[in-house]
């Protein structure tokens, strides 16, 4: 199990939450996020990419939902959708998991299927424009129990304004291409007793600056990088990675989902373009000791057990959202936070070094 981690103080505003493979059931899942949403006193904004639960757990959640609709809480989802059955792979176009608009349309709230050529991949729940639930994790069945993820949770007025607008474009156009491009500013949290500088970003609009302020954090690591990823697939982090561990002054590790990224690889081996980047990824993970999970090779019906998260550590900065670190990312409908604060950087690497240990072997 994880080692013993302090317990937040009184006066946070930012919390984070854990999930391994194996280690935390899914009511356990279910409750923190049901205690999140009975909060609500005005409205509850949810943008999922994924939304597919078992009966027990559909429960719980229609239960909290309903009680917040009686007590006049405005509720309404948006997730991704209108894509063809079979979509155009070689346009770049990708599918919607399967279920999730039968699911989403079941719970009997207002409901946006949102359209795009790419993703519509967020993972957020806006509460009452003061609180936002984000991370990694989708809501199903395999992501609560099965997965890789952190959750963070933020108490903060000033970034809940910058998701609820994200989410309004989403919601009027019903389709995020040419959304997310928002002039979003930091601000001050607390975690752990300690101060956290905040920044939110959002895709497509800030799709292209997230990709490239991503390899500028990096490339200006002055102690360490810690990677905890599904993917290594965007070129300019790769290059980045490349140069540090060319350089040698810092120290990089961390663990990825080895089965997902030889899936990748086999799609660059047929773009001529993409093909420097595996024996560049393969040089990274071989001269920086990464540790890659095993899962079960996706298809929609397998079992999903990926290492889900999408977490960067650099120095004392965390970088953790729904954006996968990949070309595809900038031009999704994606949300992705920039955390400074060394008490939560020891935070989440407490978690990466527990990860490390139970997929070295």
């Amino acid at each position: 199990m994880l080692p013993t981690i302090p317990r937040e103080s009184s006066d946070d505003q930012l919390f984070v939450y854990f999930l391994s493979e194996g280690e935390q059931a899914g009511a356990e899942v279910m409750k923190r996020l049901t205690d999140f949403l009975a909060l609500a006193r005005r409205s509850l904004d949810i943008a999922v990419y994924d939304m597919r639960l078992e009966e027990d757990l559909r429960r719980q959640l229609l239960q909290v939902l309903q009680e917040r609709a009686a007590a006049g809480v405005r509720i309404r989802i948006c997730y991704d959708g209108d894509k063809p059955d079979t979509p155009n792979v070689a346009a770049g176009q990708d599918p919607a998991p399967p279920g999730t608009g039968a699911f989403v349309q079941g719970l009997g709230f207002p409901w946006r299927r949102i359209g795009g050529m790419k993703l519509m991949h967020n993972k957020f729940v806006v509460r009452d424009a003061a609180a936002v639930w984000t991370g990694s994790l989708n809501l199903t069945n395999d992501a609560f129990a099965l997965m890789e993820n952190n959750v963070v949770t933020l108490d903060s007025p000033a970034l809940a304004s910058s998701y609820a607008e994200d989410f309004e474009q989403i919601w009027e156009k019903e389709n995020f291409e040419g959304t997310g491009d928002l002039k979003t500013s930091s601000a001050t949290l607390r975690f752990a007793g300690q101060p956290v500088a905040a920044r939110v970003m959002f895709s497509p609009g800030s799709g292209l600056e997230i990709d490239g302020e991503i390899a500028r954090r990096v490339r200006g690591a002055q102690r360490r990088v810690r990677l905890c990823s599904l993917l290594i697939n965007s070129g300019t982090l790769i290059a980045a990675l490349g140069h540090l561990l060319a350089d040698g002054r810092v120290k990089i590790d961390g663990i990825f989902d080895r089965t997902q990224m030889e899936q990748v690889f086999r799609q660059w081996q047929s773009v001529p373009s993409n093909q420097w980047k595996i024996p560049a990824v393969h040089q990274i993970v071989e001269r920086a000791h990464l540790v890659g999970k095993t899962s079960t090779p996706y298809t929609p019906t397998s079992r999903h057990d990926f290492m889900h998260n999408k977490v960067l550590v650099i120095d004392d900065t965390v970088i953790t959202g729904s954006y996968n670190f990949s070309r595809s990312a900038q031009f999704n409908a994606e949300n992705i936070l920039f955390l400074e604060s060394a008490a939560l950087a020891q935070r989440y690497s407490i978690y990466i070094d527990h990860l490390l240990q139970k997929y070295r072997a």
